[in-house]
């Protein structure tokens, strides 16, 4: 009889544990969604026009004029948008911390979800290192002295994505964690 009083007070204690980590979970998903998107929004959202020597003759510069960018706000919005899809899986974690096989799904969905965004930020990472600095081997100059606006908005909407990325992470080992529980 004490044996049993004492298992149900460790099931009640993982449960309590695990719908901490539930919550931990939808709100670590909740800061993701709205780094991912700030992102993609703000990285989609980018121009700047400058004026050559006359009005008539302009240099404009968007993000869709690198692939590389629109590889980015793609693989954001992407990530945004899953991340939104699993707000429901999350909440239903909290109402039912014992799922196991929903939790497994979102463990791989997360991964992929993570390699994704990754790629998508550290290619774009890489494109503003150049803006930034250039490449005088390859003949890649900075383009970030005459674009400086242009240079500001795209190291910006970095910041939301690879929080997204750390975030990712969070919610996978946290996820991890509670699946180790049972």
């Amino acid at each position: 009889m004490k044996a049993a009083a004492i298992e149900l007070g460790e099931a009640k204690a993982k449960g309590g544990m695990n719908k901490g980590v539930s919550i931990l979970d939808f709100i670590l998903r909740l800061l993701a969604f709205f780094g991912t998107l700030g992102s993609a929004i703000s990285m989609g959202t980018t121009n700047e026009t400058l004026p050559f020597f006359t009005q008539f003759i302009r240099f404009r510069v968007e993000y869709n004029d690198l692939p590389t960018f629109t590889f980015f706000v793609v693989a954001n919005a992407i990530v945004s948008g899953y991340l939104f899809l699993s707000l429901p899986f999350s909440i239903f974690h909290i109402v039912r911390s014992s799922a196991q096989k929903t939790r497994i799904l979102l463990v791989l969905f997360d991964t992929a979800m993570l390699a994704l965004l990754t790629a998508g930020a550290s290619a774009a990472a890489a494109i503003v290192y150049l803006a930034h600095k250039g490449n005088v081997k390859a003949n890649w100059f900075a383009i970030c002295q005459q674009f400086n606006s242009f240079c500001e908005r795209i190291s910006g909407s970095l910041i939301g994505s690879f929080a997204g990325i750390a975030l990712f992470v969070l919610i996978i080992l946290l996820s991890s964690l509670a699946l180790s529980r049972r």
